[in-house]
């Protein structure tokens, strides 16, 4: 995990002396999440989670047309259900229906490609190296914790458009390519989309 944040860092840094003559912007953004699970094995009837995301981020442009975007977000997910829950019921031959939500905030850090297919307006595409900060599950029963990986690895693609070059309007969809929670539940990883809007500081 540190390697991670050492390359992710060194390619910041070094990315700007590549095409140094053109305007890099530093911007802050914020939006709305719709996040959900796959095959997450402990819930049914899923719905998609609201959240947040807030963070900044800088735009270093390699020529007119593409640029590379890390960012830093605050990230927060998760996803809703309703959970079975094994026991004797007061109907015999029916169980318990237990409405449940699991949280899972992350510290994100995407670093993506910008192709800007006509001015203003480009496509986003990149890795994204995700690290759990709040892990919740909760329903009628004593809410969980520790279910949660650490680290997740994931991806984002979106489409964004600048408003009189400062102004950032985008939508993104998010994946997770790790699985997002520990055994006994393989194989459930993130994914939802996002929309917000964003300010590039001149």
């Amino acid at each position: 995990m540190k390697k991670i944040i050492l390359i992710i860092a060194v390619t910041i840094v070094l990315i700007p002396t590549v095409k140094s003559q053109e305007k890099i912007q530093f911007g802050v953004k914020g939006g709305v999440n719709f996040t959900n699970m796959t095959s997450n094995d402990y819930l049914y009837d899923e719905k998609y989670k609201t959240g947040f995301y807030l963070g900044a981020t800088v735009e270093i442009p390699l020529s007119k047309k593409l640029s590379i975007q890390p960012e830093i977000v605050y990230s927060s997910q998760g996803i809703k259900g309703k959970e079975l829950v094994n026991f004797i019921s007061i109907v015999p031959g029916t169980m318990p229906v237990v409405y449940a939500e699991h949280k899972l905030d992350y510290i994100k850090i995407p670093v993506l490609a910008k192709l800007y297919l006509v001015k203003n307006f480009s496509f986003e595409i990149g890795p994204s190296f995700n690290f759990l900060v709040n892990d919740q599950f909760t329903s009628d029963y004593p809410t969980q914790t520790d279910l949660a990986e650490k680290f997740e690895f994931g991806g984002v693609i979106g489409l964004s458009y600048k408003v009189k070059s400062n102004f950032v309007v985008n939508t993104n969809y998010l994946i997770g390519f790790s699985n997002a929670l520990k055994s006994p539940f393989e194989n459930s990883k993130n994914y939802g989309f996002s929309v917000g809007i964003g300010y590039l500081f001149k």
